[in-house]
């Protein structure tokens, strides 16, 4: 199959993933920008801190649909794994940081878990019954995350699936933490504004 064809396909699984959920939906329902509440983060978990479970829910889906077809599409096409992965790749990218919106994204952690489903159907439903269970439990999404992704990696191992697949695996979830890292300026920027509105109340009525 033409090498091109391949590059637009990739290209179009990162135009998928710039759809930001997060920011339609607050646009649309409520009429703000989400990245200007909470922890400023353009996902499903500030979403749900935001406007409620069931609107976290939502975004969350979509987002995990977002990776879903992005690799599917590739699949569908027939394409090589190498090529399968770099589409799970780009609407990853395409999630974190989205021509959309001034590529200013989420952190990919649903988008990531669709990536995982379209590529390693097995494990990764499991992984989704773990984090379910966990954060029923713990009402903890990082522990939860954790385990899920961990039995992910170690069921892939155990599979033994292509190398190439274990170091998608390992890369992208590393990816995740880093991504966080990157936002932390902004995080930090969003509460210095905070703080500074908090303290103008005072002195507003003071006078």
């Amino acid at each position: 199959m033409n090498t091109i064809f391949r590059v637009g396909i990739i290209l179009v699984a990162y135009i998928i993933g710039s759809c930001p959920t997060a920011l339609i939906y607050s646009r649309m329902r409520h009429h703000v920008d989400i990245r200007t509440l909470g922890d400023g983060n353009m996902g499903a978990r500030n979403t749900k801190r935001q406007f409620g479970f069931y609107a976290g829910a939502l975004v969350a889906t979509v987002d995990i649909l977002k990776g879903v077809l992005a690799v599917m599409l590739a699949i569908l096409l027939c394409f090589p794994l190498e090529w399968q992965l770099l589409a799970g790749a780009a609407v990853i990218l395409g999630h974190d940081f989205p021509v959309f919106a001034k590529f200013k994204g989420g952190q990919g952690f649903a988008t990531t878990s669709g990536v995982f489903l379209a590529l390693f159907p097995i494990p990764a439903l499991i992984g989704f019954v773990i984090y379910a269970f966990l954060y029923l439990l713990f009402h903890n999404s990082d522990l939860s995350a954790v385990f899920a992704m961990s039995q992910l990696v170690l069921h892939v191992a155990l599979d033994r699936e292509p190398a190439i697949s274990l170091i998608f695996i390992v890369l992208v979830l590393l990816f995740i933490p880093f991504k966080k890292w990157l936002d932390r300026q902004r995080v930090e920027m969003i509460e210095g504004v905070k703080k500074k509105v908090k303290q103008q109340k005072p002195r507003k009525m003071e006078e």
